[in-house]
């Protein structure tokens, strides 16, 4: 399992009349948390772009159970269960500055070619850079 954890600061922009993060922004908290999941295992949404591979978003499922408020410091937990292939899912967990559980939720998305728009596998840099998260433990 890989795990990836990026911090931000909520902007009084992302908020709405009650100070509450406004729903539709966790689909972009989930999207940092991917990509900055990616680039800290040292490549970027842009070279995979650049080597003909697009990630388009399949389905997005959100759990609301504290709103993050103005100026919160959240942190958002990006986990990746399995080795992908053509499909892969993230699923995330949102806390505040005080630890406490504010959403979960998930995402599919497919390996994409540029050039066809048809489903391809997941490139090979990408597969050599997670698959040491996912090797199972020798028994001594």
């Amino acid at each position: 399992m890989f795990t990836h954890e990026t911090q931000l600061r909520i902007c009084y922009a992302d908020t709405d009349q009650m100070g509450f993060v406004y729903y539709g922004h966790y689909a972009k908290f989930f999207e940092i948390g991917r990509t900055e999941s990616i680039r800290s295992l040292g490549m970027t949404y842009k070279e995979m772009e650049e080597d003909g591979v697009m990630l388009p978003v399949l389905e997005n499922f959100s759990k609301y159970i504290k709103p993050a408020k103005y100026d919160d410091l959240i942190t958002i937990r990006t986990k990746l269960l399995e080795l992908p292939k053509v499909k892969l899912q993230f699923e995330y967990e949102i806390y505040n500055q005080d630890n406490e559980l504010l959403h979960t939720g998930w995402t599919k998305l497919a390996f994409m070619s540029k050039d066809t728009y048809r489903p391809c596998r997941a490139p090979q840099k990408f597969l050599e850079l997670i698959a040491p998260f996912f090797v199972e433990p020798t028994e001594a």
